[in-house]
């Protein structure tokens, strides 16, 4: 009896969240039963997909074909470590976020949850399908489906023609990526014929055409991924999609765009050029700087997360061209610490960014509202959503001992330590790529005290906010599991090294494990112990006994004896929730310091204002800049085509004869 393979299980796995989505077809209307019993069992198969990953990084690679494609294009499947840290990834979020659906989706919420159901596993599917695929048919096809099944769920209340607008926008964003990517593959394969990753490995490009290869992948995936200036559709689309959807996109789709863009840089092109590490780096820097100023200036939570999500996409991918930097100066061992920060943060952000959507689920079903002017004060009406919510946003901010710590503090590693470059230019420009990466961090920190302290913090803003209620039981616990994701990244580092570190070896011939290993899994000390270490216990128990012993010596001082009376703050009982800050005046400082990276709409109150508010909307420059000439020339060149559609066959007639005398003209030797 053969054995199973891992790869033969993880298509077993593929099917399974097939046949759970086509179950939801069988009662589409009937909520409890889709939500209680096949969101569960979709949460079980993810367990069962990340177990199997997390098994198969220490194995060989495998392969498998399917006869399944059109006929002599079979589809080509392999399971290497690169493709088994993300498939982890994919099956331990799944868990939290599936586990929390169960308990997240109502009836009247546009789309019947049956096909609800199946466009969400069709979602795990073809996600697990693209990061298998080992062939660029495969890959394509199963991007495909990724990108429309993902477009329905955007737009699953198509009630609302703003929701309809943004999942248009990112069906064809995603379009022109997929072209990009495409073009990318016909590249590598230099006109061979073979379409499989193994035969692009074969192939030796000429430095031109693999940088055209490249180019074109990172203009393709960075398209999926959110980087500038093709990231507009990411701040409508997350916002319009359900929570759990929002969570599936940030935590994991965005992900799919990062293993492609390592795949080809790493594995299918070879030896990289050391410009392609700076180009990767400098969009990269654009793209986090840009994604963190944005979100400080949002008065939709949902958008600041998105834009917050831009940012730290931009800081993986700062992470990948340091990387290629290192690797094509032959620097392995900064290589492979770079390419660590790189798949640490990405798990690290898989956790914490579905954790927070998940958590401005709750919220949106609580209180009806999206708007951080209209929330406040819903610690006391939500605890266990405030709390969760605050160990998300403690690793976004990148604060110890969370997982968002250790992968930043990974990177800037890779910059503080690196030794002189061959190259000068190269040696000005990595200390002031850390500089603006500690600036990044800097204002990420701000956005999200904005965002806990004006939703969770000071008084109710709304009169009906005191009506909220706290997550239900399925809420609840898809919430703990992505915040015990969170805490072992985080108190774990060392050991989570040892876990992927298959899978940077594979990428770049060395890895940190051995060297991680030899401290002991308490310390994490990429270079060497004198020259920089972490140890998280240690952290964590710094903090809960400064806590504790603050708490004996208040109560010392004051011989044990509590003392309650009404606050003072100049007059405190006499303010209402208008004395707070609110979502704009708390980012007035960064508007004032960053004033022309925004395109600002101001409205000042006037004096005939019965109850009068200041309001700021803040514009994207890229939208105007870029995408509005081109859909004002796309319309103007279709006014045109329509005028020559007048309708009339005589027309028609003298257009063909005209095409043909030109034609002949043209021919005429």
């Amino acid at each position: 009896m053969t054995q199973l393979l891992a790869i033969d299980a993880l298509l077993i796995a593929a099917c399974a969240w097939l046949a759970v989505g086509l179950a939801g077809l069988a009662a589409p209307r009937n909520l409890r039963f889709i939500s209680k019993t096949l969101f569960p069992v979709g949460a079980l198969v993810g367990l069962g997909v990340g177990l199997l990953a997390l098994f198969s990084l220490g194995q060989r690679p495998e392969t498998a074909v399917l006869a399944i494609g059109l006929p002599d294009l079979p589809f080509h499947l392999r399971l290497d470590k690169l493709t088994a840290v993300f498939v982890m990834l994919l099956g331990f979020v799944s868990v939290g976020i599936s586990i929390y659906a169960a308990g997240y989706f109502r009836k009247g919420e546009g789309t019947a949850p049956g096909l609800l159901c199946l466009e969400y596993h069709v979602f795990l599917a073809s996600m697990l399908m693209v990061l298998l695929a080992d062939d660029a048919y495969a890959f394509m096809v199963a991007w495909e489906c990724m990108a429309l099944s993902s477009f329905f769920l955007v737009t699953t209340d198509n009630r609302h023609a703003e929701i309809r607008r943004a999942g248009y926008l990112y069906l064809l964003i995603a379009h022109l990526g997929a072209i990009a990517i495409l073009l990318s593959f016909g590249v590598m394969t230099s006109g061979s014929g073979d379409y499989s990753f193994a035969g692009m490995r074969a192939q030796e490009l000429s430095p031109f055409w693999a940088s055209v290869a490249y180019l074109l992948a990172l203009v393709g995936f960075g398209a999926k991924a959110g980087l500038l200036p093709v990231h507009v559709w990411l701040p409508e689309a997350h916002p319009a999609a359900p929570s759990p959807v929002s969570a599936m996109m940030s935590g994991v789709m965005l992900k799919t765009a990062i293993y492609g863009l390592l795949r080809v840089s790493f594995d299918l092109l070879g030896t990289p050029l050391w410009w392609w590490g700076v180009v990767a780096l400098a969009v990269g820097l654009a793209t986090a700087l840009f994604g963190v100023l944005y979100s400080t200036v949002q008065s939709d939570m949902k958008r600041l997360l998105a834009y917050s999500s831009i940012e730290n996409i931009g800081l993986i991918v700062v992470g990948i061209g340091l990387t290629l930097i290192f690797h094509a100066y032959k620097m392995e061992g900064l290589a492979a610490l770079a390419l660590t920060a790189v798949f640490y943060h990405c798990l690290s952000h898989a956790g914490f960014k579905s954790l927070l959507f998940l958590a401005t689920g709750s919220v949106l079903h609580a209180t009806k509202e999206r708007s951080l002017g209209k929330l406040g004060g819903l610690i006391h009406r939500m605890p266990w959503v405030a709390w969760l919510a605050l160990v998300g946003v403690i690793a976004s901010t990148g604060l110890p001992p969370l997982s968002g710590f250790v992968s930043e503090w990974l990177l800037l590693q890779g910059f503080l330590f690196s030794p002189g470059l061959p190259h000068p230019w190269l040696n000005m420009v990595v200390p002031i790529a850390a500089a603006v990466i500690a600036l990044v961090a800097a204002l990420a920190g701000f956005a999200m005290v904005k965002f806990y302290g004006i939703i969770f913090l000071g008084q109710m803003r709304e009169e009906n906010l005191k009506e909220a209620h706290d997550a239900g039981p399925w809420e609840k616990a898809g919430l703990v599991w992505l915040a015990l994701i969170g805490f072992l990244l985080g108190l774990f580092p060392s050991s989570v090294i040892g876990v992927i570190d298959g899978a940077t070896k594979q990428m770049l011939g060395a890895g940190l494990g051995e060297r991680v290993r030899e401290q002991g899994w308490w310390m994490l000390a990429p270079i060497s112990a004198e020259r920089a270490s972490y140890e998280p216990l240690i952290f964590l128990v710094t903090i809960v006994l400064s806590v504790y012993l603050g708490k004996q010596i208040v109560r010392r001082l004051y011989h044990g004896r509590v003392r309650r009376s009404p606050a003072w703050d100049c007059g405190y009982v006499f303010q209402s929730s208008r004395a707070q800050d609110t979502a704009e005046g708390f980012s007035q400082p960064i508007r004032r310091i960053f004033e022309p990276a925004f395109r600002m709409d101001r409205h000042f109150p006037t004096g005939r204002d019965e109850k009068p508010y200041y309001t700021v909307k803040v514009e994207d420059h890229f939208w105007h800049w870029l995408y509005v000439p081109v859909a004002r020339a796309a319309e103007f060149v279709s006014k045109l085509i329509t005028r020559l559609q007048g309708g009339r066959i005589s027309v028609y007639l003298m257009y063909s004869f005209l095409t043909l005398i030109i034609l002949l003209l043209v021919a005429r030797p």
